[in-house]
């Protein structure tokens, strides 16, 4: 049985509305939590076939220019050592962009940045490897190359197609009562996930069996089979737990290639799992962006300009550009409006999609900006939002289909303290620490992405779902659990959930924000069509089916599933984005609050506190969806304040490339995190009700940081991260208050 669902109007009913197991929504542990916490969890790197070899990847020493010798004998003689594969067409140049349907480029000849994976070294154990692969002499031809992406921002070009004008943003600012006209600039991050990238592949035949680690299957098939030159249904690709991508694991990496190459060749499964060092070189980065806010308010306070561009950099032949505005466009008010990208041209490591693309950053500089007017306009930052929350989308006109941010902000604000806040800077001194206060708006837009699932209920009353979606450790598992056995009228641990495998229908894969909403409307659909056959088997009318405890109800009858169901039921269920998409704006919306210290001087900054109140629609695991704001928050601590991935200019090597020297928030950086959800219910974003909430953490939360430290000490920083450096000379002195 196969359903296919388009969303082409809003739902006006939802079926877990009407439910009464009482599972969707409520904070449940992650059913696969034991098997993490006793090592049972098998990530890509943990697989080991018969026979197995180990491969390490060798990096380009060199910022640009090609190879020109390679000298592969003298390390095939080393002592474990199969092979030394070079191939130059194969190899992946840059990793791939999340859900392009492609091969990135290939041919690895050309060096275009520092670490750039020229060959891999494979040999009976890892360490024989890794010792071979320092071991290998390549000897290049440098070129000048492009590091420096201050020193090249005049040399930027417009993206195709992303300047988007309306009225006259200039005049608006010549006639503002108050208006900010100022940059922002951000720096290169890495997405640092827990586990590195790694590829175990081997070869049934003429089909291409691999252990990845990756976050969309359907679409890291699709460019694994256009790499090695085979028709997609000969690549099987599995990652049954996957530890974090944040971005960096949307395509594929120079791993896959190099190992599925290696096991061809050599004829044995071979395994490559990337140094931490190579993940900073070799996997995808956010870029640099140099971000100018202009914003113009009448003496209400209501915004009548608003103009956000962005520089970003990126590989010359890539068109990525990180959308800094992509909130900017509906967040707020104002009739004149003017958004574009430019891009500068680097030869450094390939720019791409890094949790919240777009809002991460842009909001940093939206949200300060906001801040900075609400101070020349002497009325309260959360007011001024309020005041400029628009009725409709400022440039389409469409509507919102559900929008809490008044909401937001108000219960926000109530549940800080907020109205305990000294507004003017440098007020508050508790030793040698000043204290401040400081929020921000959240917005990330949602997104429903096309997603297949199959659902099997078995005669013992069990429930199988199948699908190659992924659980990056979002909680995945234990969402389309709980939607399953809430939908079937089954216990929790009677479901049981297989993910990862490009042998199931294809889904959404996890990124975005939208794969629990797409994912789990799949499920949805597959077990509504089980709901009919089983209302058949009854003889009745879904409408009047009750399925709960295992038991199935309709009017007098009420029959055990188990009994019901002679053999199993099948479903296959695939959603499709459609007219509502393009008929509503989606967003999930929210606002931050933080409380900083500054020292008084040293310019230590310490994050004494930080709330977060957010609506998403239906939150469908209170805890999971708890514990993804909670790492967005801890994401926006590190961007306000430490994480800078810093290229050297002169040979353009990554100088931070690992855990030690790129600093993300440890636990003495993270205060006390608090979460809070509104109700609501999204009829227009899928059957579920729900919207996307893993990436709404994190938009606005650093520069409710950045405009709380501001609060604090009165020191203004634009350039971020906001390190003591860019403090301490500016301090006031403690010994005036």
């Amino acid at each position: 049985m196969d359903v296919n669902f388009k969303m082409d109007k809003p739902v006006e009913r939802s079926l877990l509305d009407t439910t009464n197991q009482n599972i969707i929504s409520r904070p449940l542990d992650r059913i696969e939590g034991p098997l993490k916490v006793s090592g049972r969890a098998k990530y890509s790197a943990e697989f080991k076939l018969p026979n197995m070899a180990h491969g390490v990847l060798v990096g380009a020493a060199i910022g640009k220019g090609r190879v020109k010798e390679i000298d592969v004998k003298s390390v095939e003689a080393l002592p474990g050592v199969l092979m030394v594969v070079t191939d130059t067409e194969k190899f992946l140049r840059n990793p791939a962009q999340g859900m392009d349907t492609e091969a990135p480029k290939q041919g690895v000849t050309s060096i275009d940045y520092f670490g750039q994976p020229i060959a891999l070294v494979v040999a009976e154990t890892f360490e024989a490897a890794r010792n071979a692969a320092n071991a290998l002499s390549v000897t290049y031809e440098d070129a000048e190359g492009r590091f420096d992406f201050d020193a090249r921002i005049d040399t930027a070009k417009p993206k195709k197609d992303s300047e988007k004008n309306q009225g006259d943003v200039d005049d608006a600012m010549r006639s503002a009562h108050a208006n900010v006209d100022a940059k922002w600039t951000t720096p290169s991050q890495s997405s640092a996930a827990m586990e590195p990238h790694a590829s175990l592949a081997h070869w049934e035949g003429q089909k291409l069996v691999l252990y990845g680690s990756y976050q969309m299957l359907s679409s890291n098939r699709l460019q694994l089979a256009d790499a090695m030159g085979l028709d997609p249904e000969d690549v099987r690709i599995l990652a049954h737990y996957v530890g974090g991508g944040f971005g960096a694991k949307l395509g594929i990496g120079p791993e896959s290639v190099a190992a599925a190459v290696a096991a061809k060749d050599l004829g044995r499964p071979v395994r490559v799992v990337m140094t931490r060092q190579q993940v900073f070189e070799a996997t995808v980065r956010r870029s640099n962006t140099v971000q100018h806010l202009q914003l113009a308010a009448d003496a209400e306070g209501r915004l009548t300009g608003v103009s956000h561009e962005t520089i970003t950099g990126n590989l010359e032949g890539e068109d990525f550009s990180e959308p800094a505005s992509a909130a900017t466009q509906f967040l707020y008010s104002g009739a004149n409006r003017r958004f574009g990208n430019e891009i500068v041209l680097m030869d450094q490591v390939l720019a791409g999609s890094m949790r919240a693309p777009g809002e991460a950053v842009g909001m940093l500089a939206l949200e300060g900006a906001m801040d900075e007017l609400a101070e020349l306009l002497d009325v309260d930052p959360v007011e001024l939002r309020k005041r400029n929350i628009p009725e409709r989308h400022p440039t389409s006109d469409l509507p919102f289909s559900s929008r809490s941010l008044a909401e937001c902000l108000e219960i926000g604000a109530r549940d800080f303290g907020w109205s305990k806040r000294k507004s003017a800077p440098a007020s508050t001194l508790e030793g040698e620490w000043w204290i401040g206060h400081g929020m921000a708006t959240a917005a990330r837009s949602n997104m429903l992405i096309k997603s297949s699932a199959r659902v099997t209920l078995q005669p013992d009353g069990r429930a199988l779902v199948e699908t190659d979606m992924t659980d990056i450790g979002t909680g995945t598992y234990t969402i389309l659990a709980q939607i399953a056995a809430e939908l079937l009228g089954l216990p929790i641990d009677a479901v049981d959930i297989h993910l990862g495998d490009t042998n199931f229908p294809p889904a959404s894969g996890s990124g975005g924000s939208f794969g629990a909403a797409s994912a789990g409307t799949s499920v949805y659909l597959a077990c509504e069509k089980l709901r009919q056959t089983i209302a058949e088997k009854l003889g009745g009318e879904v409408e009047d089916l009750v399925l709960s405890d295992g038991m199935a109800r309709m009017g007098n009858t009420s029959e055990p599933l188990s009994e019901l169901i002679a053999e199993p039921l099948e479903a296959t269920a695939t959603v499709e984005p459609g007219e509502t998409g393009k008929a509503f704006v989606q967003a999930g919306f929210g606002a931050h609050f933080a409380e900083v210290a500054v020292h008084a001087h040293t310019g230590e900054v310490r994050v004494r506190r930080m709330e977060g109140t957010f609506a998403a629609g239906r939150i469908l695991n209170e805890k999971t969806a708890i514990s993804q704001c909670f790492g967005g928050m801890v994401f926006g601590i590190g961007t306000a304040l430490t994480e800078d991935m810093m290229h050297d200019h002169r040979y353009g090597h990554i100088v931070n490339r690992d855990l030690a020297e790129y600093h993300l928030p440890v636990n003495a950086d993270v205060p006390q995190l608090k979460v809070k959800f509104l109700e609501e219910r999204d009829h227009a974003a899928n059957p579920l009700l729900a919207k996307g909430i893993g990436e709404l953490g994190i938009s606005g939360a650093g520069a409710a940081i950045a405009n709380a430290i501001y609060n604090a000490c009165g020191v203004r920083v634009r350039d971020y991260p906001i390190t003591l450096d860019k403090l301490i000379d500016h301090l006031p002195d403690p010994k005036g208050l």
